[in-house]
């Protein structure tokens, strides 16, 4: 069996009376145990129906209620990195009842949100920023005067690939804090236990009469005038010397000097509770290193972590994933990225796939599998990513460098820096353009055609279907062709035949998909077929027609089209799967301004807010970006609404 049932004796019997951390610290330590294997029990329950991220969230299960057990939450503070380690949290924080609607719209939200909990310190959609805002909040700890107050940054997941993640550990090396960093190794390898000498340490250095000895001695050397910040720091070097030298081992944090533990067992809720109740009054930086397994008590999440990431529906009594039947629907775009990536590098040695963390999410496991020799990927490492793709291109190279949009916020000074200024033809594939649905404000592709359109240089373009993905693909891997921005939407496309020779475009070019008289509608990417779709619908009941253009590129913009518009129609509708505020309605609206038309214009898009989570069409609707509001849109224009009613 995949997963061990808990006996129904006790399954329920202490859960669902914790409604808080009050209640869990409530239990004797030799009942955290059967609370773990419960909450564990209905993170595998509720998952197998209503998917989420699901192995992280098994792995952190025991690191989770020591956390709550040992600190005084919500005045200590727990900082998660990556909210795919925090269902249990949320269970444990008033959330329990509440999360079955984990994920749906007006439910609870995907990830962490001081909006939801007071529990939940900080948003944590995106990785490697926990060091960073836990040292934040130490730190005014200590210009406020409380010394009673603690914070925990809970850092795991590959989020220690990230630069960031870095930057952190760095400056709590150097600025008085009292921070605990847990590094939640999942599969990072950054130390290995090396046998008795190293277990025996971690038990020394985490023992409370041990470190009672030391902080006496530290203080009365302090209260003599002769421990110095500086001979402190020598004294914390020296030591870490010597533990290099009884284990032969050495980490990065023990020469930053950020005092070390571990590694230890992460799935040993009783030492985890013994551990951080030693260490958690101790003064400076420190980091505790817990190895654990991710999708730990779920045989399959186990042997796949991959996979069972975000594995979706599933059986929990078989391990069987559910997955919906492809065969002859249209493909993920995802997917058409990645076939068409592996016939471009069939045809061109010099065609390079990079992705920071996401190859089964972008589909560049496609080519990888044939050609591992020219796929790179490169962690949680967006800025990395980018820079790195500059280079290859410095060097003849062509990369095709696939990011989820809302990640590409990250990587922006790259973009400009290391790519647009020396015109490097570095191809940028932004998956994830637009709304995303259930993983909400953090993960939404909103804002890349108004970040990345001021940029010189830059080519930014977007296809209405799957055919168009495989030739702006192909055009962009052509020589001389600069920065190209590729950006496109999860989920499936409408084509069923999509594999078809592919054809190069012409850059800065649109097309006219339809005619009209009575309005123009102007839209750029997949949204466009929702506005082809509004504009069969409001045609037949207006009598009046509309033209639909397909304007393809956002920079360079087809002026040719925005010339024979400007001419002939008064009233123009723009519409896009991204913010309102700076894309393709504004540079519409700039150009009529600018070249003295004054049609009346609607502008559809994203709005100036962070968009909740909730299914696609919900949110489609939500932001008025749906067939209604393209109709509804059409009407105001024309003011079919009061002609009928007169």
């Amino acid at each position: 069996m995949p997963f061990k049932e808990v006996n129904q004796a006790m399954s329920d019997t202490l859960l669902k009376h914790i409604d808080s951390p009050a209640d869990l610290k409530k239990l004797s330590v030799e009942q955290l145990p059967q609370l773990c294997s419960e909450l564990r029990q209905m993170i595998i329950d509720e998952l197998s129906q209503n998917p989420g991220h699901f192995g992280s969230s098994l792995g952190t299960v025991e690191l989770t209620v020591a956390l709550h057990y040992v600190f005084n939450t919500p005045y200590d503070r727990i900082v998660w990195d990556v909210g795919h380690q925090a269902y249990g949290h949320k269970i444990l924080t008033g959330r329990r009842d509440m999360f079955c609607t984990n994920r749906k719209f007006k439910g609870l939200k995907p990830f962490p949100s001081p909006e939801e909990s007071e529990y939940d310190t900080f948003t944590c959609g995106h990785a490697s920023n926990s060091i960073s805002a836990a040292l934040g909040m130490a730190v005014a700890d200590k210009l406020e005067g409380d010394k009673s107050r603690r914070t925990v940054a809970v850092i795991g997941d590959g989020a220690m690939s990230g630069g960031l993640a870095f930057e952190g550990i760095n400056n709590a090396s150097s600025t008085d804090n009292d921070l605990l960093i847990i590094l939640n190794d999942n599969n990072m390898s950054i130390s290995q236990s090396v046998g008795g000498m190293r277990s025996y340490l971690t038990h020394l250095q985490t023992s409370r009469p041990y470190n009672t000895f030391r902080y006496y001695v530290a203080r009365i050397l302090d209260r003599l005038g002769l421990l110095t910040e500086q001979r402190r720091r020598n004294i914390i070097r020296r030591n870490n010397r010597i533990k290099i030298k009884l284990t032969h081992q050495n980490n990065l944090f023990e020469g930053m000097d950020i005092r070390y533990f571990g590694p230890v067992d992460g799935h040993n809720v009783q030492t985890l509770v013994r551990i951080l109740s030693n260490i958690k009054n101790m003064h400076g930086p420190k980091l505790l290193h817990i190895q654990t397994v991710k999708g730990k008590g779920y045989e399959p999440a186990e042997k796949d972590s991959a996979i069972w990431h975000a594995p979706g529906l599933f059986d929990k009594e078989t391990g069987e994933r559910i997955v919906k039947n492809g065969e002859g629907q249209p493909p993920l775009f995802q997917d058409v990225f990645g076939e068409t990536l592996l016939e471009l590098m069939k045809e061109n040695r010099h065609i390079v796939g990079i992705t920071p963390a996401m190859p089964i999410g972008c589909s560049l496991d496609i080519p990888m599998k044939a050609y591992p020799d020219r796929c790179f990927d490169v962690g949680i490492a967006e800025g990395h990513a980018v820079t790195f793709s500059g280079g290859l291109a410095k060097e003849g190279m062509v990369p095709f460098c696939n990011i989820y949009s809302s990640f590409m916020q990250r990587a922006y000074d790259n973009v400009i820096h290391d790519v647009a200024i020396q015109k490097l033809n570095v191809i940028l594939c932004l998956d994830r353009a637009g709304l995303v649905g259930e993983d909400g404000p953090t993960h939404h592709g909103s804002f890349d055609l108004a970040f990345l359109r001021p940029i010189p240089n830059l080519t930014i373009c977007s296809p209405y279907d799957e055919t168009e993905l495989r030739n702006l693909m192909y055009t962009a891997q052509l020589p001389d062709q600069g920065p190209f921005v590729i950006r496109y939407p999860r989920g499936r496309g409408l084509q069923t035949d999509w594999k078809k020779p592919m054809e190069p475009v012409v850059v800065g070019t649109g097309r006219c998909l339809k005619n009209g008289t009575d309005v123009a509608v102007l839209s750029i990417g997949p949204i466009g077929n929702i506005a082809m779709q509004a504009i069969g619908l409001w045609e037949k009941e207006s009598g009046m027609t509309a033209a639909l253009y397909d304007m393809r590129f956002l920079k360079p913009i087809d002026t040719g089209i925005l010339q024979e518009v400007g001419k002939k129609f008064s009233r123009i509708i723009t519409i896009e799967n991204g913010t309102v505020t700076g894309g393709l309605g504004t540079a519409v609206m700039e150009y009529m301004m600018e070249n003295g038309f004054q049609p009346a214009i609607r502008r559809l898009g994203l709005p100036d807010s962070f968009i909740e989570h909730g299914s696609t069409p919900q949110l489609l609707h939500l932001c008025h970006i749906d067939e209604d509001a393209v109709i509804s849109a059409l009407d105001g224009l024309t003011d079919r609404t009061k002609t009928t009613e007169q």
